[in-house]
């Protein structure tokens, strides 16, 4: 059964850093591609960064310069390594990777960006 578990989400300052974590079970995790997206209140899901099976990596517009996105296989998790937040950034954060043609997400961790 695939399960894609989030953590480290939380409640920080601006300027502040988190690293999310995203554990994969139930599909052979190295080779796929996976996703960072988030979803703001009354805000449409979108998409953060991604990391292909090899290693490359795509990061939005607006995370760009702040967020990086790596990858572990041996422990079958992926990151989000995000520095210089601002309240905008305050969403909750999904992993999703998709597999057979079809999106498996996680259960999401709440990212609060508040002073």
């Amino acid at each position: 059964q695939v399960q894609l578990v989030e953590s480290g989400g939380g409640l920080v300052q601006p300027g502040g850093s988190l690293r999310l974590s995203c554990t994969a079970e139930g599909f052979t995790f190295r080779r796929y591609s996976l996703s960072w997206y988030r979803q703001a209140p009354g805000k449409e899901r979108e998409l953060v960064a991604s990391i292909t099976s090899g290693g490359n990596t795509y990061c939005a517009v607006s995370a760009k310069g702040r967020f990086t996105i790596s990858r572990d296989n041996a422990k079958n998790t992926m990151y989000l390594r995000m520095n210089n937040l601002t309240p905008v950034d305050t969403a909750v954060y999904y992993c999703q990777v998709n597999l057979a043609q079809a999106p498996f997400w996680g259960q999401g961790t709440q990212v609060t960006v508040s002073s």
